[in-house]
């Protein structure tokens, strides 16, 4: 059980002060489904390519996992690792435990046993619920590789291939929990709902604790500015365990307003189109990359019919100001720039707001009580109008990070303020601009790559002596992954074929294999003489985008 030490606490008044504004309304995500459930129990809530519920019925299916998981030895306040792919059990799985207590924590389908361990050792899961296959990868045999190097791991749940299907000793289809009606646990609204990952984290993962009032309170305010309603269909076709699909406006925010949540087994333009067209979609988001690649297919002539989507939003990195010019002639939408983090801010243009805004900003806080600052590695305010780093607080915004006090060093300001990473240039019309990051992450097509956590692998190569990843600007994805390497032997280097099967048999994610190899004589020194690997990236990186 969570202990209220593993929630950094916003300050009392300022608790109180967003209670008494209507930000945190006490109502938890468990309340939320089974008032849209009384409401509204024949309009479909969500929809998928085998599945099509109505309120009633996630709500009927949501309670009876929840009573079949608490049966099955998971209790309130338990840690419970949540992998899939964008399924419709996904959503039942997810307030069955938001109704039984437990609280998720959000994992992709494409981390593997390097990510998944120190994520079930750092939040102390005592559950994992996973799908047996997915794209070809085994993951019953992931779980139970996990099960054998994180000792709180005891129950894993799988969602079966198909109805019937076997599922492997010692694991339960998740078929199997359901069950009768029981009285469910008393959850608190200030209680945490559920833990998230921050992109790029190495060592102990920073794991981000949100609670059901401040969460819920992003959710409501990001379905306003979207707009969504009940005919609004939104369709999540990034993986559904990532902050932006999830509450920007997400897949919450479609249930907070009565609308329906439709699921794409993938966002490639062939498979997210018939989509669109099959369920009548009129909203989703996309990566940069993503939107490129929709915008050309969609300009190369497009054969389904997509002109039920009214509004894209592009977010998880900057969108470039010439593809934000293309999206809206192309694809027939409104275009709607979002930035944000799981630890809390969220920033939007709005759907009225002039074109310029649209087009070459990543718009404003959502909120008129979000704080922004925009300072320099010091911590003082830069001049109006001039590139710094962006910190901010709010009533969404975590305090710290779950169990961890080094991170929360680091990343928090003493008063509460969190340090972003993220170089902006704030505008007099309140609006951002998105520069790029202080930090040592790689931003590819908006999955973050930590350098440290890479470069910690390729040491451990034997024909490396010494290893820097860098970002390099990338038409397609934004930015793509280069690493300079010192060889251990000059005369017998490895190769980018080399250096990639290694990195992939360390079973990392797919994404952070290195794109880009320089190898060099040396690195270069920084003004003083130091090997300030920070400096080094920033002057490597400036090299590599220079050759490419």
């Amino acid at each position: 059980m969570p202990s209220p030490s593993d929630l950094t606490p916003w300050p009392a008044a300022e608790a109180e002060a967003y209670r008494a504004l209507g930000y945190w309304t006490g109502e938890t995500f468990g309340e939320l489904l089974t008032a849209r459930a009384a409401a509204t129990p024949d309009a479909i809530a969500v929809v998928d390519d085998r599945n099509r519920w109505t309120y009633g019925e996630l709500e009927t299916r949501a309670t009876s996992l929840a009573a079949g998981f608490l049966e099955h030895g998971i209790r309130p306040g338990d840690r419970v690792l949540v992998q899939l792919p964008n399924i419709a059990e996904f959503v039942e799985i997810i307030f069955g435990l938001f109704h039984a207590g437990a609280l998720p924590v959000f994992c992709l389908p494409a981390h593997r046993q390097s990510e998944l361990v120190p994520i079930a050792q750092a939040s102390g899961a005592v559950a994992m619920v996973t799908c047996h296959h997915h794209q070809a990868f085994d993951h019953a045999a992931l779980a139970a590789t996990l099960r054998d190097k994180a000792p709180d791991l005891r129950h894993l749940i799988i969602v079966a291939d198909r109805p019937g299907a076997e599922v492997p000793e010692g694991m339960h289809a998740l078929d199997e929990l359901r069950s009768g009606p029981r009285e469910l646990p008393t959850v608190r609204a200030s209680d945490i709902a559920f833990l998230q990952l921050s992109g790029g984290s190495t060592g102990t993962p920073k794991l981000i604790p949100r609670t059901h009032d401040d969460y819920l309170y992003s959710v409501r305010r990001s379905a306003e500015l979207c707009g969504l309603d009940s005919d609004s269909v939104y369709l999540a076709a990034l993986p559904v365990a990532h902050n932006f699909p999830m509450s920007s406006p997400g897949i919450l925010g479609a249930l907070y307003a009565g609308g329906t949540v439709a699921l794409a087994a993938d966002p490639t333009p062939s498979t997210a189109f018939s989509a669109i067209e099959r369920f009548s979609v009129t909203i989703t988001g996309l990566v940069p990359p993503l939107a490129r690649l929709w915008v050309e297919r969609a300009e190369a002539g497009a054969t389904q019919d997509i002109s039920s989507l009214q509004v894209l939003l592009v977010g998880g990195a900057r969108c470039p100001d010439e593809l934000a010019r293309r999206i809206g002639p192309a694809l027939g939408v409104t275009l709607q720039q979002v930035f944000g983090m799981a630890e809390g801010l969220v920033c939007y243009t709005r759907l009225d707001d002039p074109a310029e805004v649209v087009l070459a900003t990543q718009g404003r806080p959502m909120s008129e009580h979000d704080q922004v600052a925009v300072v320099d590695e010091d911590g003082e305010p830069v001049p109006p109008g001039t590139d710094g780093l962006l910190i901010t607080k709010g009533p969404y915004t975590i305090r710290g990070y779950y169990r961890n006090p080094e991170a929360n060093a680091s990343s928090f300001t003493e008063d509460g303020w969190y340090r972003t990473g993220d170089v902006v240039n704030l505008r007099a019309d309140g609006n951002l601009v998105v520069k790029g990051r202080l930090g040592d992450r790689v931003n590819r097509g908006g999955e973050k790559i930590s350098a440290e956590e890479i470069e910690a692998h390729l040491l451990d190569h034997p024909l490396i002596r010494d290893a820097i990843v860098v970002s390099v600007p990338d038409e397609r994805l934004g930015e793509r992954s280069c690493v300079f390497v010192l060889a251990a032997d000059p005369a017998s280097p490895p190769a980018l074929a080399q250096i990639r099967q290694f990195v992939r048999e360390r079973g990392v994610a797919t994404w952070k294999i290195p794109d880009l190899l320089q190898v060099v004589d040396s690195f270069p020194e920084t003004g003083v003489g130091k090997i300030s690997r920070r400096s080094l990236r920033a002057e490597l990186s400036a090299r590599a985008a220079a050759d490419s």
